[in-house]
């Protein structure tokens, strides 16, 4: 398994390891409950150096990132940020990503995840036919995400940036914690506020940066995958694998707001055909109403045991106190407050479609 710059850290504090996209990952240190609400509360510290970091580079940078991506990248100016997904050729999704706008039709960043850091770069790299530059510095970068309502307050004086007012998706560069050109964006994947920290994998950069962040308050807290998966399920943002692959389309996984057709881009006329005829599935929030929790793969069903959809993602949320979850349904069924089953264990438990995020 490949290590992060910080696996000693996460082995030094006891936390639970396990195998994730090849990375040998903390999953949890005290608990995913009290990681989970340490974040929604107040602030903790995840490590997310195994996502992929591509650099897009040259004249015809944008022309690719345009090509490959759903969203318009051409809006982007220096130190924005944009969420974006690559469609296949079928209008299904190779991946979701993040476009970072380093230098205005010059240079990008894009940043994927980590169980599809190969797949993603084999297919820039397949339609790359004008050689924009591409560099894949996935091994040589760092990636904290330090999430919640005073992570920013926290962070500021270890930092040059201006943490305290960096607008939501956008990014700065600047010292942090001793270390030069470290790259700190107002992004995260739990809804709780914060930032993510970049920076390149020098040895000691690592240390200094980790050590910096949990001297600076005694409170916050080391949070593994298992609660990153709560918090963001809690929001009712996409997984890749569970929520969204390479069968699933944007417009079905209520993405059209980032899959622009004021340009073109792979696959196009087939999302643009299922946005005027109208998608067959859709992906829903749902929570259970009966004592039960839905899992990945479970059937779901009307109240006469017709199947309709499945699970895509589930849990019990720390924060409501109930189980709540993600699955995709026939559109004549994903009106909110619509009645569904789901099979556990051949049961049928009662649910109900909810807006998402989830309250």
């Amino acid at each position: 398994m490949k290590q992060t710059p910080f696996t000693g850290k996460h082995i030094a504090l006891g936390a639970k390891m396990a195998p994730f996209a090849g990375f040998n990952m903390p999953i949890s240190y005290t608990g995913i409950n009290e990681e989970h609400l340490a974040v929604r509360k107040h602030a903790g510290v995840f490590d997310v150096s195994h996502m992929g970091e591509f650099l897009v580079k040259g004249p015809d940078a944008l022309g690719l990132i345009q090509k490959v991506t759903s969203n318009d990248a051409a809006k982007l100016t220096r130190g924005k940020i944009q969420y974006s997904c690559f469609p296949n050729r079928s209008g299904g999704i190779i991946d979701d990503l993040l476009v970072y706008c380093l230098e205005e039709n010059q240079e990008y960043m894009l940043v994927v995840n980590a169980g599809n850091i190969k797949k993603d770069w084999d297919w820039i790299v397949e339609n790359n036919t004008d050689n924009a530059e591409l560099v894949d510095v996935s091994d040589s970068t760092g990636l904290l995400a330090v999430q919640g309502p005073n992570a920013t307050r926290i962070l500021q004086p270890l930092s040059s940036i201006d943490i305290l007012n960096l607008k939501y998706y956008n990014f700065s560069k600047g010292s942090f914690a001793g270390v030069d050109d470290v790259l700190i964006s107002a992004t995260g994947y739990t809804g709780a506020g914060g930032v993510e920290i970049y920076f390149e994998n020098k040895p000691g950069n690592a240390d200094k940066i980790w050590d910096a962040i949990f001297s600076a308050d005694s409170q916050i807290k080391p949070v593994g995958l298992g609660a990153r998966d709560t918090l963001r399920l809690e929001m009712g943002f996409c997984l890749y694998g569970n929520d969204i692959d390479d069968t699933t389309s944007p417009l079905e996984a209520g993405l059209g707001w980032i899959t622009k057709f004021s340009k073109e881009f792979i696959s196009r006329p087939i999302l643009e055909k299922q946005k005027q005829e109208g998608v067959l599935r859709k992906l829903i929030g749902f929570e259970m109403l009966d004592r039960g929790i839905a899992r990945h793969g479970y059937e779901i069903t009307d109240r006469d045991n017709r199947r309709i959809g499945r699970v895509t993602s589930g849990t019990q949320s720390p924060s409501l106190g109930k189980a709540i979850g993600l699955g995709y349904v026939d559109v004549s069924h994903a009106a909110i407050g619509s009645e569904i089953y789901i099979l556990v264990r051949n049961t049928p438990i009662k649910a109900k479609l909810v807006k998402i995020p989830f309250e």
